[in-house]
């Protein structure tokens, strides 16, 4: 990719990929936390090495751990 390519984007890509980044990183802080908290090993590791966009985070955290919304941040 050259600089010219750079230029062509569009004005939303940016912002878009920021926010993104953004997301992925609240998510997957999040479900570390709680693997870690919870001795979870395994997922900690699955969690660590993928990256979903937080998919991935958001099934361990209410699918698998089945932690509910109010105890998120505790």
């Amino acid at each position: 990719m050259n600089s010219a390519d750079f230029a062509n984007m569009p004005d939303w890509f940016i912002p878009v990929i920021i926010f993104l980044a953004v997301w992925t990183l609240f998510w997957k802080g999040l479900s570390l936390w709680h693997s870690a908290n919870r001795k979870d090993s395994t997922w900690f590791i699955i969690l660590l090495i993928f990256n979903t966009l937080g998919i991935l985070d958001m099934l361990y955290l209410f699918g698998f751990a089945k932690i509910k919304t109010n105890k998120l941040f505790r």
